[in-house]
């Protein structure tokens, strides 16, 4: 594996950047600007370069899509958000004119928010490629067909002309697919959800997204840091804050910030990603539980450090170094 990429990271549903928040990051980029004289391309890329991300850049607002880059010549991806159609149009340009196309998705669960790029994902349109879907869901085929069903969508899945293949995975056995090994886990979340550990080329990348954690329950906390055992990184459901998690929010099927950084501790694992950002949160307010998370890691730092990113729509994370 070389790295992973980001298409969409959001929870729930996609959201959009508003005029007023544009103009509130105009706004704040001019008033650093300061004394500051901006006479060159290069004096405005330098001032860029200066100002902290939840200015110059944007968390964006597709929700969940993660591509696991192999090295190799098929596409890994873990779900199909919004950020699907993206990924989608990207590969397309990678092809230009060449052979077919194999894409191998990961799907975690059957919510909306984790389906809703399927019908948008132009490779499945192009005949010759081939497009295979994997999941512990049984219903895993019904419910991207009935997605493309009237009245919820005006043409049915009989528009992808791609090669279509399901796969359905047994929990906690190892398959080998695009040369990576790759097994699921059970989740704790409404309609069951499954988190994903792949390895290959002497890396391991989990992505565990829409899963609760008890931490009261010794056992729950085990079977997970099992699962995050040493990996390189592991793409983590911080939606909430741990307020949020135990209290308002408990049972809602999602996880938080602090808890991410426990298991990882526990588990040894080298770069924790928050991820499944709750769409209520604008960049600054990311930006925010990002530093938090990071003291958090600082002060329960033990014998190795944790590294620690809150993903946004571009990223893409070299699985020998950072961002």
């Amino acid at each position: 594996m070389k790295a992973v990429r980001f298409w969409g990271t959001r929870g729930s549903l996609p959201v959009a950047l508003t005029a007023t928040g544009v103009r509130a990051k105009i706004r704040a980029a001019l008033q650093a600007t300061a004394g500051r004289a901006l006479a060159t391309e290069a004096d405005i890329d330098a001032h860029l370069q200066s100002l902290p991300f939840e200015i110059s850049g944007t968390y964006g607002g597709h929700s969940s899509c993660v591509q696991i880059d192999t090295g190799g010549p098929e596409f890994v991806v873990c779900d199909m958000g919004s950020g699907l159609r993206p990924f989608g149009l990207a590969a397309l340009a990678q092809r230009r004119g060449g052979p077919p196309q194999t894409f191998h998705i990961f799907v975690s669960h059957l919510h909306w928010d984790h389906i809703m790029g399927l019908p948008f994902f132009v490779p499945a349109l192009i005949p010759g490629n081939r497009v295979v879907f994997y999941g512990s869901h049984p219903g895993l085929e019904a419910a991207l067909r009935r997605q493309q069903d009237q009245p919820s969508f005006p043409v049915d899945f009989s528009i992808f002309n791609a090669q279509i293949e399901f796969v359905t995975l047994q929990p906690e056995e190892r398959y080998t697919v695009a040369g990576l090994g790759v097994r699921s886990m059970l989740q704790r979340h409404g309609g069951d959800s499954y988190g994903y550990r792949f390895e290959g080329a002497g890396r391991s990348v989990v992505y565990s997204t829409d899963s609760e954690h008890p931490l009261e329950q010794p056992e729950h906390t085990e079977r997970f840091v099992r699962f995050f055992q040493g990996a390189d990184l592991v793409v983590f459901d911080g939606m909430y804050s741990l307020a949020d998690a135990i209290s308002i929010k408990a049972d809602w099927g999602h996880s938080s910030n602090v808890v991410g950084v426990e298991l990882c501790q526990m588990a040894a694992v080298k770069h924790l990603c928050l991820f499944h950002h709750e769409p209520v949160f604008d960049d600054a307010a990311i930006e925010a539980v990002l530093e938090e998370t990071r003291r958090l890691e600082e002060i329960t730092r033990g014998d190795q450090a944790l590294r620690i990113s809150a993903a946004y729509d571009g990223l893409e994370i070299g699985l020998d170094s950072g961002p």
